[in-house]
């Protein structure tokens, strides 16, 4: 099994140098913000947050926040 690198990238918050541990996507059919563990990759289309700014994130009007917490891994 090859072992995982830790991902190293810096929130998307202008002038925050804290290392991202989340990623905030917004799903504009369903009017959500999902916020979740840090992607693999950074996509254009994501956000990625540390935990101060995942934790105070509001939602605009009318739309809701999901905190995913994926299962921890049991191998």
């Amino acid at each position: 099994m090859r072992e995982r690198r830790p991902i190293e990238r810096r929130c998307s918050k202008i002038s925050c140098e804290q290392t991202a541990q989340h990623t905030l996507t917004y799903v504009y059919a369903d009017q959500e913000v999902v916020i979740g563990p840090l992607a693999v990759q950074a996509e254009p289309h994501s956000y990625d947050l540390c935990a101060p700014h995942a934790t105070a994130l509001t939602a605009p009007q009318g739309w809701q926040v999901v905190r995913y917490r994926p299962e921890p891994d049991f191998y």
